[in-house]
């Protein structure tokens, strides 16, 4: 089968893609590289460097497509709060003229990867029954492009399935990046040997999900006619631990016994998330395979295979006031 990946230097993008190769599909993409590396990529990836934004290129690079899976986003949450245009303009115009040039060009079925952030702060488990209410611009956007993708699929008689991860770990994840990857963020300052920087008091709680428990899921919805046309949580549920918790699992595996260093807390950030996967679990036969401490592991050992290394401060912070944390605004992290 001809699949099309979004994002494919990305985290999920790539993981996704080297995982289909080996079924043996047909795999194609594109990056802009904001958030991906170059080496995520396979040399039997049929690439392109293309950003989503440009809808000529796009619809020129889908030609004879059977399916397209949108990953590729600017999965800032906290930042987009500070950062507003550059994350929604990458999230929903990307989104917008990715589904265009799909259903030009006749794709059997587009599987958008949207996020938890579309639940904000809401009782949990979090379950895809409840009212989207994000709080953020970047879940403001997913949610408009989720809206988008269901009304032009209704037109235009396209399948689609809008699948939400959360929390994902595990190799090939960015790690030197200050603005996400809270378990990255951790593990290459620790294994540094610098310490945890924590926003609050630590007590939010989140489920985290390794990749390739993420990976099965997508792949399911590519031929799986249960799908069709459902909004499905993807990745663990079982274990909800806390950010300092989190830290201390990190400090375990590194060796590091700095003290965490606490900031004010982030506007906007939900205190406790994580999804309810029974949906996943009716629909797909979802089973978690890795545990937390494996999914750590995993994460542990790619950074330091690859070498832990400085933040890269590369994008501009928009509003900068007396909100905007610390960390960014004087690159501490």
């Amino acid at each position: 089968m001809n699949i099309f990946i979004t994002g494919i230097s990305g985290f999920l993008g790539s993981n996704l893609g080297h995982h289909l190769l080996k079924k043996g599909h047909n795999i194609y993409g594109n990056d802009n590289f904001i958030g991906g590396y170059k080496d995520n990529l396979s040399n039997k990836f049929n690439f392109y460097d293309v950003d989503c934004c440009n809808f000529n290129e796009m619809n020129n690079i889908l030609k004879n497509m059977e399916v397209v899976i949108h990953c590729a986003a600017t999965a800032y949450e906290g930042f987009s709060v500070f950062s507003p245009s550059f994350v929604t303009k990458n999230i929903y115009e990307a989104s917008v003229s990715t589904f265009s040039a799909a259903i030009n060009n006749n794709v059997k079925k587009i599987i958008f990867c949207s996020s938890m952030a579309r639940y904000g702060e809401q009782k949990y488990p979090f379950t895809e029954k409840m009212q989207t209410i994000p709080q953020d611009p970047y879940g403001i956007a997913k949610v408009a492009a989720e809206e988008t993708l269901k009304n032009l699929c209704e037109v235009h008689n396209v399948d689609w399935t809008i699948l939400v991860p959360h929390n994902i770990v595990g190799p090939r994840q960015k790690y030197d990046d200050p603005f996400r990857n809270v378990l990255s963020i951790f593990l290459n300052r620790m294994i540094r040997n610098k310490p945890a920087i924590i926003y609050g008091d630590g007590s939010q709680k989140r489920c985290f999900s390794h990749v390739n428990d993420c990976i099965s899921c997508v792949e399911q919805t590519i031929t799986n006619a249960k799908t069709s046309r459902e909004i499905i949580n993807i990745g663990p549920d079982e274990e909800f631990i806390t950010i300092n918790e989190l830290a201390e699992k990190c400090a375990n595996i590194t060796g590091c016994n700095e003290k965490n260093i606490y900031y004010k807390d982030r506007p906007q950030e939900v205190k406790f998330a994580t999804c309810s996967s029974d949906k996943a679990r009716k629909l797909i036969g979802y089973k978690t395979s890795f545990t937390l401490d494996e999914a750590i592991k995993s994460t542990y050992d790619y950074i330091t295979k690859r070498g832990a290394k400085e933040f890269d401060y590369k994008f501009n912070i928009e509003i900068q006031n007396e909100k905007t944390p610390e960390t960014w605004k004087n690159k501490i992290i």
